[in-house]
């Protein structure tokens, strides 16, 4: 790359790279529709030029970016959260931890779902509708609270790993930190070796970053092309609402939250989430973001490692405040379109249901869409509605996971300053980060 590249940041960079990718997928759509597809034969097999340039290259390569975020998942959090634990000098603080991570978590999807019902209320987004749905939707059973908390504890720690069992892997990994820390020689030792893992893990992480634009070009270029904007048509209201309740909880309640709860400036918080937050809206996943959002915490906003390796994990498991918004608009929309009223009561139980079900499906396939159908079993609306907004949940899950990594950061950054381990210096610079970003992209591209 030219020295001029340099210029760029790394999240002017990403952003570059995901207006390229939908300006170029939605022009693959417009140009290689069916009648206009570029076909010819090899070897007498007939070839589609969209499918080889949306189907072959764009899905592979985006394929092999998530699957490279998301190699660094296990790896990093039982890690970080071994080197964190094992640190803590009183063990009394991780029980403190706990409990205000899972505290705040709940406030602020109780808060979420309450704006979403609310802004459903007023805005009537299913109101004289008639949508006919040509695709149905089963939902799956979710697991009942005693055997949500049996799940915790893994009976084989590596199986777990294996599978990405995201609530296992944390609790075997606090409890290995834990003794690590009353073990004496043995356990700093130990420590050691963890310690120096944690830091080769890191430095996979910036390689990756700096492979991020071109990962989140292909990503947008292959949505862009595949996605129908037919099926927004009669689902405007829908969308744009789940959008706009989004942005008000991402710009109004995490700040107030924030500044009320830790004194810290939220516009210096958001500005320096922006890297993690087109992370995250490209890959859909808290869990694959969770590297950059670790990375964010640490050298951006001066987390302390013992509460950024705790609490953003937990978070990236069981904070949904973006699904929960979404459940929230979904319940009212679809008790709208089929005509049933719902009572006060019904409201309350939507916002106990979708908060508690946030931590009890944790680490469930699919847990957005099995939330949803949780909650609108408990108000006695058609499960089947759910097959209504299928159509466009990909571009809202999209900004749903910017939300929620946001959210994961504010209420890091909240505890952090309550512990004493939130380095100020480092959350007001805004030039955190940057430079040694700067060091690494330079030593990247001369080494590629």
């Amino acid at each position: 790359m030219s020295q001029s590249s340099h210029k760029f940041s790394l999240t002017a960079r990403i952003f570059i790279g995901m207006v390229a990718g939908i300006i170029i997928g939605a022009l693959l759509q417009l140009l290689f529709d069916d009648s206009g597809d570029l076909r010819f034969s090899i070897f007498s097999v007939e070839v589609s030029t969209y499918n080889i340039l949306v189907e072959g290259i764009f899905s592979t390569l985006g394929q092999i970016f998530i699957s490279s975020l998301k190699m660094l998942v296990v790896p990093l959090v039982f890690v970080s959260l071994i080197c964190g634990t094992s640190s803590l000098s009183e063990p009394s603080k991780l029980g403190r931890l706990g409990a205000k991570s899972i505290g705040l978590y709940i406030l602020t999807t109780a808060i979420a779902v309450s704006l979403a019902i609310i802004g459903g209320l007023l805005v009537s987004p299913g109101e004289g509708l008639n949508l006919q749905s040509e695709t149905t939707y089963v939902a799956k059973e979710a697991p009942s609270l005693s055997q949500v908390i049996v799940n915790m504890f893994p009976s084989n720690p590596i199986n777990s790993m294996a599978e990405g069992n995201m609530l296992q892997i944390i609790v075997f990994a606090v409890l290995l930190g834990v003794a690590m820390a009353m073990t004496g020689d043995a356990g700093k030792r130990l420590a050691a070796l963890f310690e120096d893992l944690n830091t080769v893990i890191m430095r996979l992480v910036t390689i990756i970053m700096n492979l991020a634009p071109y990962g989140v070009f292909v990503l947008m270029a292959k949505l862009f092309a595949t996605i129908g904007l037919e099926t927004i048509g009669g689902l405007l209201s829908y969308f744009f609402l789940v959008l706009l309740v989004l942005v008000i909880h991402a710009l109004v309640t995490y700040p107030v939250l924030l500044k009320a709860l830790s004194g810290m400036s939220p516009v210096i918080l958001l500005r320096k989430m922006r890297d993690a937050a087109l992370f995250a809206f490209s890959t859909s996943s808290s869990s694959a973001t969770l590297p950059v959002t670790m990375e964010t915490a640490r050298n951006k906003l001066g987390i302390g490692k013992s509460v950024s390796s705790f609490t953003l994990p937990l978070g990236a498991t069981i904070n949904m405040d973006g699904t929960a918004i979404m459940q929230g608009v979904a319940t009212v929309f679809i008790a709208q379109v089929y005509g049933v009223d719902l009572t006060l009561g019904d409201y309350v139980m939507v916002v106990l249901t979708a908060t508690l079900a946030s931590v009890g499906t944790a680490g469930v396939p699919g847990v957005g869409l099995i939330m949803l159908a949780m909650v609108l079993q408990q108000v006695n609306l058609p499960v089947e509605g759910i097959a209504l907004i299928i159509g466009v949940d990909r571009l809202l899950d999209m900004t749903r996971t910017a939300v929620n990594i946001t959210g994961d950061c504010t209420v890091a950054t909240i505890i952090a300053k309550s512990e004493g381990e939130l380095d100020e210096t480092i959350f007001n610079d805004p030039d955190a980060g940057q430079k040694q970003e700067e060091v690494d992209f330079e030593h990247f591209d001369q080494n590629k």
